[in-house]
C-alpha cells in the first residue's frame, strides 16, 4: 500500500485563464506584492454585468433625477464605497427594501458609476459623456480607481477649450492636483481662446475670485517668461564677452591671420581661427591702433576696446607676463577707482565667471 502511494503521479497543470478585455487597466491584471499577477476572466465580467444587468435578489434600489430607480446589492455597495455603507446604515426601508437618493447628476451617470462598483468597467462611449459626472461621484462616494481612471481619461483625451474651465472648477472641488495643474497650464497657453468660451463667461459670473487668481496667475507667468527671456539675452552677452577675452589673449598672444605680435612669423596658407569672435575683434583692434580721437570717450569704437581692455585686465591672473596692452596699467588704477565703479566692474566680472567658469579658463591662468 506504501507503495502504491509512492508512485502516484502528480496532477496536471490548471489551464491557463481566459483574460478579459475591458477597459479598466485595473482590472484585467492586478500585480501588487501581496497577491502577485491575477487575472480575472471574461466569464467572471460577464457574471458581475449580468447581477448587476438582472438585479437578481437585489436588496437597495437607488431614485435618480426624473423619477428612475437602479435596483442593487447592499453588500457590494457597501464594500465598494464607505460613504454607501454608511448611507445603507441610515437608509429607510421600503417592503424589506433600502431605499438611497443620488441626485444632481444623470440617470445614466448613476447607472455607469453603479456597473463600475460591480464590475470596474464602464463602457467608452458612457465614459465619454459622463467624465465629468463620474468624477463627481467617485470623489463624493470615495471610490479612488474610478476617480484616477476619470483623471487620467481627461487628461489624455477629453480636454478641450470649450470644456477646460468647467474641468478646472471641478478638479479643484474633487481633490484632483494633477488634473487642476494641467488645465491651469492649458488655461494659460490658451488664454485667448479659453477666454472667449462659454466655460469663461460662466465662471466669470459664478466664481470671480477664480477669475480674478486665473487672470493674476497669467500675468505672473508672462512676468516669468519675459525674465527668463531677460536672462537668456543676459546670458549671450556674458558668453560673448568671454569669448571676446579669449580673442584678445588670442591675437595678443599667439597672433591671429594677419594680426597679432611683432616677432609672429605669419604664413600665407593659415588654419582658419576657431575663435568665433575673433574677426570682428580684429578689426576693431585695427582701428584702435589707426584712430586719431583714441582717447577715452572720443570715439565709440575705442571706447568699446577701452572697455574690452580693463575688462581683460579684471580677469587676467597674470598682468605682470600679460601681452595684452595696458593690462598692467588697468590693474594699478583700479585703487584710485572710485567705490561705484569698482562694484559696477566686479558684479560684471562675477557673472561672466558664473556664466563661464572663466576662473579655470587655461587663457586667463598663469602662465
Amino acid at each position: 500500500m506504501a507503495d502504491t502511494k509512492k508512485f502516484v503521479p502528480l496532477p496536471p497543470p490548471y489551464p491557463h485563464p481566459a483574460v478579459a478585455s475591458c477597459s479598466c487597466k485595473d482590472l484585467v491584471m492586478k500585480n501588487s506584492p501581496s497577491r502577485g499577477r491575477s487575472y480575472v476572466s471574461v466569464a467572471t465580467i460577464d457574471l458581475w454585468e449580468r447581477l448587476f444587468d438582472e438585479g437578481y435578489k437585489a436588496d437597495v434600489f437607488i431614485n435618480t433625477d426624473n423619477g428612475g430607480i437602479i435596483y442593487a446589492h447592499s453588500y457590494i455597495l457597501a464594500m465598494a464605497s464607505p460613504v454607501m455603507r454608511g448611507m445603507l446604515k441610515r437608509a429607510t426601508r421600503h417592503r424589506h427594501m433600502k431605499s438611497i437618493p443620488i441626485s444632481g447628476v444623470p440617470h445614466g451617470a448613476v447607472r455607469a458609476f453603479l456597473r463600475f462598483l460591480y464590475s470596474s468597467c464602464y463602457d467608452k462611449e458612457e465614459m465619454r459623456e459622463f467624465v465629468l459626472h463620474l468624477l463627481v461621484l467617485s470623489h463624493v462616494f470615495a471610490v479612488p480607481h474610478l476617480k484616477r481612471e476619470c483623471e487620467q481619461k481627461l487628461e489624455a483625451d477629453f480636454l478641450t477649450i470649450d470644456n477646460i474651465v468647467d474641468v478646472f472648477q471641478l478638479a479643484l472641488l474633487c481633490d484632483a492636483p494633477r488634473l487642476s495643474l494641467i488645465c491651469h497650464r492649458r488655461i494659460l497657453q490658451n488664454f485667448k481662446a479659453v477666454s472667449e468660451s462659454e466655460g469663461w463667461k460662466a465662471m466669470k459670473e459664478s466664481h470671480p475670485t477664480l477669475e480674478k487668481e486665473l487672470l493674476e496667475s497669467l500675468i505672473e507667468e508672462e512676468n516669468s517668461t519675459k525674465e527668463r527671456i531677460r536672462k537668456i539675452n543676459e546670458k549671450k552677452i556674458y558668453l560673448q564677452l568671454y569669448e571676446a577675452m579669449e580673442a584678445l589673449v588670442h591675437i595678443y598672444r599667439d597672433g591671429c591671420r594677419t594680426i597679432g605680435p611683432h616677432d609672429k612669423d605669419f604664413k600665407e596658407n593659415q588654419a582658419p581661427c576657431s575663435f568665433a569672435a575673433c574677426k570682428s575683434l580684429e578689426l576693431l583692434v585695427r582701428h584702435f591702433a589707426g584712430c586719431k580721437l583714441r582717447v577715452p570717450g572720443g570715439c565709440n569704437h575705442c571706447k568699446r576696446m577701452w572697455q574690452l581692455l580693463e575688462l581683460h585686465s579684471r580677469i587676467c591672473a597674470d598682468p605682470d607676463n600679460c601681452r595684452v596692452p595696458l593690462c598692467r596699467n588697468f590693474k594699478e588704477r583700479i585703487s584710485k577707482q572710485s567705490k561705484k565703479d569698482e562694484v559696477r566692474w566686479r558684479i560684471l566680472v562675477e557673472k561672466i565667471s558664473r556664466t563661464k567658469g572663466i576662473a579655470v579658463a587655461p587663457f586667463f591662468q598663469k602662465q
